[in-house]
């Protein structure tokens, strides 16, 4: 892990941690896995200001390139829930791909479980669209 800890912006973490709370209500039993692992990385991450974050760390409204060890590839926009649109590839926090990702850096390597079993992603690839959180919304 090339910062050694997850790195997450204060607004976001804020906003993480509500949706984190809700877990105990979410039907499926991978999501609820992955939101229990992302709560674990999430009290060890660092919190920094959004001047202070890395370009280079995936947060919301971050384009993602992923390539597993099995061999796919896969680009997409991490996002808040209410803006997940497959179809477009804008996947939700909220899906175990989401949290899987959160709060790494491009050239980090992440061990996750997801509904076809462990996977092993490597982030190739990470582009900034320059929006921030602002309380609940984007901006």
């Amino acid at each position: 892990m090339k910062y050694k800890n997850l790195i997450i912006e204060k607004k976001e973490y804020v906003l993480l941690k509500r949706y984190m709370n809700l877990s105990g209500y979410y039907q499926d039993e991978t999501l609820r896995k992955s939101v229990r692992k992302l709560l674990g990385e999430l009290d060890s991450a660092q919190i920094c200001d959004e001047a202070d974050m890395p370009k280079d760390v995936i947060r919301f409204n971050t384009m993602v390139t992923i390539v597993s060890k099995k061999g796919w590839h896969k680009t997409f926009t991490l996002v808040l829930p209410t803006d997940s649109d497959m179809k477009n590839d804008k996947i939700s926090i909220l899906t175990p791909m989401g949290a899987a990702v959160i709060g790494y850096a491009e050239g980090d390597s992440v061990t996750w479980e997801f509904p076809s079993g462990e996977q092993q992603l490597i982030i190739e690839k990470v582009e900034q669209e320059n929006k921030y959180i602002k309380a609940n919304m984007i901006v």
